[in-house]
């Protein structure tokens, strides 16, 4: 007889399964394994004859969930990918999994269970139009669960869940850090706690806060509901010592970062120390023509020789970086995105807190680090830039150069990316 193969769940997960009711808000720390706490729920509504609604945020996010039912029921479930990816137990119910970035993809169906995963990445009117009104005939139950993504609309619904279970009744709420972890003085100090994953060590959780924002660790290890806006960059003023230089020192290397201007924005070339994380040389300049905007690049190059130069791509930049190509410099294109701006901006904002770099006592800089913000987008993504009427031109230009210094090391989602591979692993090999 075939059985049903599903993941063993830690103390924790017992735990939350215990106290849950018939609405669950889960808050929950990376590779807490929330998706592998509800599946078996999931499971035995199916197995009941009940039908399941499981939705996440986009189609790779909700395969994952797909996958990991197909591992553990095969041989007793049915699977399809197309038109859409379902599971059903012969005989009994059935599991559709749906990707909400058109939340009408869930739209028309009655559920005896309905999941959200990743909540703070999916759109509060999937849950509110369409999901949640599933339940309304079977008095089915649902699962809300993710990291938290700012104080929207999952944080709303988890603050409403704690006030609603301290009365009794159908609620149920919990925040749970990956690994029970405090922050003391600028360390990072255990203290168990009572949900956490135990298959997470001490020791790669404190990698984890050694590479991120202390910002980023407390929304994405301890699970935080962190206020949305506000400046990006601390420690700025304590790393204002650098010296200026006009030319390289022997036996030095560098690196060379190079921000474009716009209109009326600011051409900006900024240089970096690679090995001393100290920067030695800025120049901002703006209403300039291009021709002469590439010959101050390449004056630049020869005064420092980086190793390595990051330029902007978008707008202008295309045509300008052939020509710098062709004058024979170790271009590293970067094209601008929302993501990518988010990459290099985090990994910055790492190198002050940890006070990894120094930079000039330059009014304009200075000021420029001290507005650059930060704002929640509806999506659930972050935008980074200046306020309204002030330039960030000589942020990202100190950005590109430190993207481009050695001692960057893997951005924290990367190393994130490394650390949930390497878990994944472990889990399908347990």
């Amino acid at each position: 007889m075939t059985a049903i193969r599903l993941p063993m769940p830690h103390e924790g997960q017992r735990r939350v399964r215990l106290e849950s009711k018939r609405f669950n808000v889960l808050s929950a720390g990376r590779r807490w394994r929330k998706t592998t706490l509800v599946m078996p729920i999931a499971v035995e509504v199916m197995l009941g004859g009940g039908t399941v609604v499981w939705g996440a945020p986009t189609y790779d996010q909700v395969s994952t969930a797909y996958e990991e039912m197909r591992r553990g029921c095969r041989g007793v479930a049915k699977f399809r990918t197309s038109p859409f990816m379902d599971a059903e137990i012969p005989g009994a119910g059935r599991c559709l999994f749906r990707s909400l970035d058109n939340p009408d993809n869930a739209r028309s169906k009655t559920a005896d269970l309905v999941v959200v995963d990743e909540a703070g990445d999916v759109l509060e009117t999937a849950w509110a139009e369409v999901l949640l009104p599933m339940l309304m005939d079977t008095h089915g139950g649902a699962w809300l669960m993710g990291t938290p993504k700012g104080r929207n609309w999952f944080w709303r619904e988890h603050a409403a869940a704690v006030e609603r279970a301290t009365a009794g009744g159908e609620w149920a709420a919990w925040q749970i850090p990956t690994l029970g972890v405090r922050i003391v003085d600028g360390r990072l100090v255990r203290e168990p706690h009572p949900y956490e994953n135990p298959n997470i060590s001490f020791d790669e959780v404190r990698e984890l806060y050694g590479r991120m924002t202390e910002r980023a660790f407390r929304q994405e290890i301890l699970a935080e509901f962190l206020e949305d806006g506000g400046s990006v960059f601390r420690g700025v003023r304590p790393a204002a010592s650098a010296r200026t230089l006009t030319h390289a020192e022997p036996g030095r290397r560098y690196v060379m970062g190079v921000d474009w201007g716009k209109t009326d924005d600011f051409t900006v070339i900024t240089v970096v120390d690679d090995e001393s994380g100290e920067v030695v040389r800025v120049d901002r300049f703006n209403q300039i023509d291009y021709t002469v905007q590439r010959g101050r690049v390449v004056s630049m190059y020869e005064a420092f020789h980086p190793a390595t130069v990051v330029v902007e791509r978008n707008s202008i930049g295309e045509p300008l970086i052939e020509e710098l190509v062709r004058s024979g410099l170790p271009v590293q294109p970067f094209t601008t995105t929302n993501a990518s701006k988010s990459l290099v901006i985090d990994a910055l904002a790492l190198a002050f807190e940890r006070g990894d770099i120094k930079i000039p006592s330059d009014p304009v800089l200075l000021a420029e680090l001290e507005a650059f913000e930060m704002e929640r987008l509806p999506g659930g993504s972050f935008r980074f830039a200046a306020p309204a009427g002030l330039h960030d031109d000589m942020v990202m230009s100190l950005a590109f150069a430190w993207h481009a210094h050695d001692g960057t090391g893997i951005p924290h989602s990367g190393f994130l990316r490394l650390i949930e591979t390497a878990l994944r692993s472990r889990e399908v090999a347990e």
